[in-house]
């Protein structure tokens, strides 16, 4: 499983997922884990407000997922986030400073 950090207003299931970062950079930014969306969304999106995390079965994206970065430590798509391989959508937690915590399914 891949992660990917997303505002809950640009999310929607009824369609594939392709946020700006596609059509500027030709892939989508994605997290090894868990931790790592959520210090993604501690350094990018702290200003937020609604954020949610996509847990994406990489075995079921049509794109390229390709491991990049310092050893290997990024997955990049890419292509859009095909709806059938988001596995799950969860909600991000945040305690009383702000900070993220912890995820929980989302709807």
């Amino acid at each position: 499983m891949i992660f990917h950090v997303v505002p809950a207003g640009e999310w929607t299931a009824e369609r594939d997922y392709a946020p700006a970062s596609l059509a500027a950079e030709g892939f989508v930014h994605c997290s090894a884990d868990e931790p790592s969306a959520l210090c993604v969304v501690d350094a990018r999106f702290r200003e937020v407000a609604d954020v949610l995390v996509l847990v994406i079965d990489e075995a079921r994206l049509a794109a390229e997922v390709r491991w990049e970065g310092p050893g290997g430590a990024f997955p990049h798509v890419y292509g859009p986030i095909g709806r059938s391989a988001v596995e799950a959508v969860m909600a991000v937690h945040r305690d009383a400073g702000g900070r993220p915590r912890q995820l929980t399914p989302w709807g």
